[in-house]
Parts: structure tokens; C-alpha cells; sequence
């Protein structure tokens, strides 16, 4: 890699930990009260898209984008996340993701700033109870951005946050959306999961547990 990395930033669900059978239990829960079905193919659409835009595909999928105020949505968005709140609960750091926390580790032990660029408002809460929050210089979540991804604005504010250029950042995903943020930020993409869908990225892994320093650094 020619250009000087100075920092990483994740994402958190499907990254660090797993929430996403959480947040799709969650949205199937709401989706049946408002006689809407989710499936998991169409769930596979709403990572890494923020909550107020979750609910507005949910909406369209059962044609009632119009049925409800701004106000009513609010609530309903609310009412979805107050119960993945709950489901939560019980995560913990046997919930990391394979090669998570030795990667973590790794990136400390080499002097790398570390942060975070989550499309979701629970970040801090989750990243607490997996009891990793010591590797992150600075957690950015989707409570204090203004548009969410794949506009690049989290991980631009992530880069600011660490005092870094966005070229100097190499930035981690596992969905289309964050993908597309990382490049319009000017960084580097590391993609997890289906090449297919991440074609995009600089780089693809099959899984977490791939996530080696010197391999992301020679390539």
C-alpha cells in the first residue's frame, strides 16, 4: 500500500459483533403490527441503513409510505429500537465476531488510532457490553449525523474525530451502503462478506477472522 495509513475505522453490526438477527427480529415485530411480512432476503436491505430510513422501506414494501405523519413515524422507529434494546441486553464479549479482538489488539500494539462510524444510536450501549470500548479512540454513531449511510458523513466525522486525513484511513464494512460511504470519504475499503455485493471495495474478506494487519498493509 503506497499511501501512509494512520488509522482504521469499523462499523459495528456485522463487523464487531452480530446484531443483525437482533435488529431484523426487532423490525419483523413491528412490520406484523402494521401487517407488513419481512422476510430475511428483504431484512439483507436495510443493513447499514439508519433507522428513519429502515422504517420508510418497510413502509413502501407494504405500499403505507403515506398512511402515517412524520410524528407517527417517529414513534413507530422509537418504539422498534426501545424493543432491540431489549433484546440486547444479554449480548457480551462472547458475542465478538471471530479475530475481532486480537485485530484490535493488534492495531493498538502498533500505534494505529482506532474509531467508529455505526449507522446505529445504540453503538456506545453495544460496544460497552462487549467490554471493547478501550481499543476506540472515538466512537462516532448515527445519533449525531445528519445524513446516514452511504453518504460518507460518519466516516468523514470519524477522521476528524481521530485528527487523521481521510486518505490515511482504511475503513471497514460489511454492507453495500458503508462500502459506498467509505469511497466517497476518500478511504480505503476492507469489505466483509459476498464479494458479489461488495464489489466495490479495495479489498474483500470472507469473514472477520481474516482481518491480518500485514495482509491489509502489502496489498
Amino acid at each position: 500500500m503506497s499511501k501512509k495509513v494512520e488509522a482504521f475505522i469499523f462499523d459495528l453490526d456485522g463487523v464487531i459483533t452480530d446484531t443483525a438477527e437482533f435488529h431484523y427480529l426487532a423490525w419483523k415485530e413491528l412490520g406484523e403490527s402494521l401487517g407488513i411480512s419481512i422476510d430475511r432476503e428483504f431484512n439483507e436491505t436495510l443493513k447499514g441503513v439508519s433507522r428513519t430510513d429502515s422504517l420508510e422501506r418497510i413502509l413502501e414494501l407494504g405500499n403505507k409510505q403515506n398512511d402515517y405523519t412524520a410524528e407517527e413515524k417517529e414513534k413507530l422507529a422509537n418504539g422498534k429500537n426501545d424493543n432491540y434494546v431489549k433484546l440486547i441486553q444479554n449480548i457480551s464479549p462472547k458475542d465478538l465476531l471471530p479475530g475481532v479482538e486480537e485485530f484490535l489488539k493488534s492495531l493498538k500494539e502498533a500505534g494505529f488510532k482506532i474509531g467508529m462510524a455505526s449507522a446505529s444510536k445504540n453503538a456506545m450501549m453495544v460496544t460497552n457490553l462487549l467490554q471493547v470500548q478501550d481499543y476506540f479512540d472515538h466512537i462516532v454513531d448515527a445519533a449525531t449525523v445528519a445524513v446516514s449511510k452511504p453518504d460518507p458523513e460518519v466516516f468523514l466525522k470519524a477522521a476528524t474525530a481521530l485528527g487523521v486525513a481521510p486518505e490515511n484511513c482504511i475503513g471497514v464494512e460489511d454492507a453495500a451502503a458503508g462500502v459506498t460511504a467509505i469511497k466517497a470519504a476518500g478511504m480505503y475499503a476492507v469489505a466483509i462478506g459476498d464479494a458479489s455485493v461488495l464489489a466495490s471495495a479495495d479489498m474483500i474478506l470472507k469473514s472477520t477472522d481474516e482481518l491480518n494487519l500485514n495482509n491489509i498493509l502489502k496489498d
